[in-house]
């Protein structure tokens, strides 16, 4: 290992990859300082994104629950809704996570500075600090990106309007609209969507592709897409937002696409929501001073050490390229400070999970079927319905479903998908299936606790040999 107490590094951004990094650093010796504009390292996730959305469809959870239990003989009053004390619950997480991890800052030795960096060159950064004031010019032995990125706009469909919201605006929670357009039936969109319709928002989505969350598995997506028929007003698949106009009593949307009926073109909502991705925060002050490479789409070009083309900078998480997932940002900085230190070490996943906290919750790892497609690769899928499952029966929640992708020559675990409640929980024993190169033997034989949900990883195994317990498959 090599001596890293002399090595002075800087991270740019306090996000999930920011802090990871800033703290492995100061672990290994190294002199650290964190620059960030917030008072306290958390970055969007925990500031303005993860954390808060993850604390509002807690609550959206355990009113559609409250209202579930009416099947099971247990009938609630109609739930009040107290807007500032639900602001302040979510707020006062916020201050605590953000502030626990000062508290980690200052016990690392972490020198952490509330200001922007720019560079002057590859090794010297001009930081001015919101809080205290003044510039200073700091130079570094290393240096890291973390910037993360920001939610992207529409500039055919850009206004000046407080109507029109972000993931940031709707998650302060402004008010509960009567009627609520949700542009983008990705993840953000989704999750939020949920949050405001039950809270009493009737939510309309439009999305411009022919299903939701394009990215994801047609099986995962499906049990979702009926639950969210319920819950939202309608879901305009193909459709697109030709224009926005801001009026004294909301927004007039002009609508196009198949799904639209000739007298619904025209809407009038009480509060629109842009979700449409995001997009990365490269456009940093004099990195054009550096031999860093920001490829057509923003993001910052690395290596699989996660450095840049200029020797001395490194880039990680939402900045550095897709996907744009916390988690994800977090293996990156421990990646490139390990390189730093002069380990042998590269970023290297077999799979990076992916969770959209929806309910029915969805989370997949590794090949996905429509890959598995494009690159012609053969697969065998095995699936494992939670109608079967006592656990998911006794929740009152059959819709799931379980599916392993299996390699049917090595019988290999490929990828993982679960829809269902508690997905994102789940989905972490498929990770680690992939990472480990696990036969489906080595799942189906793993002894799981009865009667849970993870049991139906287990009965998936077993589907791909034809012997699972709770499913018949006459032979053929």
């Amino acid at each position: 290992m090599s001596n890293t107490s002399n090595l002075r590094v800087a991270v740019i951004g306090g996000g999930p990859g920011g802090y990871a990094a800033a703290f492995l650093a100061a672990d290994l010796g190294m002199k650290v300082t964190l620059i960030d504009p917030e008072a306290n390292p958390g970055g969007v996730c925990l500031y303005r994104g993860c954390i808060p959305s993850k604390a509002l469809l807690h609550v959206a959870k355990l009113l559609e629950e409250a209202e579930q239990a009416k099947n099971w003989g247990i009938e609630f009053g109609e739930p009040k809704i107290d807007l500032n004390k639900l602001r302040g619950w979510k707020e006062s997480i916020v201050k605590k996570l953000t502030g626990g991890l000062g508290q980690l800052s200052k016990q690392r030795a972490v020198q952490f500075v509330q200001g922007k960096a720019a560079f002057v060159n590859s090794t010297t950064l001009k930081i001015t600090k919101t809080a205290a004031g003044g510039e200073e010019n700091l130079t570094f032995d290393r240096i890291i990106i973390a910037t993360g990125s920001r939610p992207t706009v529409v500039p055919s469909l850009k206004l000046d309007s407080p109507r029109l919201m972000d993931s940031t605006g709707a998650l302060d929670l402004p008010d509960i609209p009567k009627t609520l357009l949700v542009i983008g039936g990705g993840y953000i969109g989704l999750e939020l969507g949920s949050v405001y319709a039950t809270l009493g928002a009737k939510v309309t989505c439009v999305e411009m592709m022919p299903g939701l969350l394009p990215g994801a598995d047609r099986d995962l997506v499906l049990p979702l897409h009926k639950r969210l028929e319920k819950l939202f007003s309608a879901i305009l698949l193909n459709t697109t937002v030709k224009s926005l106009k801001d009026e004294k009593t909301g927004i007039r949307v002009t609508l196009e696409g198949p799904a639209v009926k000739e007298k619904e073109q025209v809407q009038m909502f009480d509060r629109v929501l842009m979700s449409v991705g995001r997009r990365p925060n490269s456009e940093i002050p004099g990195l054009d001073q550096t031999k860093v490479k920001v490829n057509q789409k923003g993001f910052i070009e690395i290596n699989e050490q996660r450095q840049t083309a200029d020797p001395t900078i490194y880039a990680i998480g939402d900045v550095a390229g897709e996907p744009m997932l916390a988690h994800k940002a977090m293996h990156e900085g421990r990646t490139a400070v390990e390189a730093i230190a002069g380990h042998k070490v590269a970023f290297e996943p077999n799979a990076i999970p992916a969770v959209v906290f929806t309910d029915p919750e969805i989370a997949w790892a590794g090949l996905t079927e429509t890959q598995a497609k494009e690159q012609g690769r053969e697969i065998t899928v095995a699936k494992f319905p939670w109608a079967a499952s006592g656990r998911a029966i006794t929740l009152d929640r059959p819709e799931g479903l379980t599916k392993l992708l299996i390699d049917p020559k090595t019988e290999r675990v490929l990828g993982v998908g679960i829809v269902g409640a508690g997905a994102g929980e789940l989905i972490a024993e498929g990770v680690l299936a992939i990472e480990m190169c696990a036969l489906a033997a080595d799942v189906g034989m793993t002894i799981h606790p009865h009667p849970t949900l993870s049991e139906t990883m287990m009965e998936s195994a077993e589907i791909f040999y034809g012997q699972a317990t709770d499913i018949y498959r006459p032979k053929r």
